[in-house]
């Protein structure tokens, strides 16, 4: 917060000097590299994701169709389980 206000009040006394803040933020999937979330259908195709072990991530997804699997694998994910429900378990191994 102090670093807001610090940068705030900087841009007042110097405002062709201090670069505005991006207005966009774009939204990180947390845990997932980005060539995963697009053979998963995109960003708007998750519903939610969540790690259940060391070796595995659960996806719930809106549109099953929209998931690569041979993109997934290009991506790095060995296996793909998918279950009922849009639900997708990615077994990822011990890879960071």
């Amino acid at each position: 917060m102090f670093e807001k206000m610090q940068r705030a009040f900087w841009k007042a006394l110097t405002p062709d000097l201090v670069v505005d803040e991006p207005k966009v933020v774009a939204q990180p999937v947390c845990g997932l590299a980005p060539n995963v979330v697009a053979a998963l259908g995109g960003v708007d195709n998750l519903k939610s994701q969540q790690p259940v072990a060391l070796t595995r991530v659960r996806v719930e997804l809106r549109d099953v169709v929209q998931m690569d699997r041979q993109a997934l694998t290009a991506a790095g994910v060995p296996g793909v389980m998918l279950l009922e429900g849009g639900v997708v378990h990615l077994i990822t191994g011990l890879q960071p």
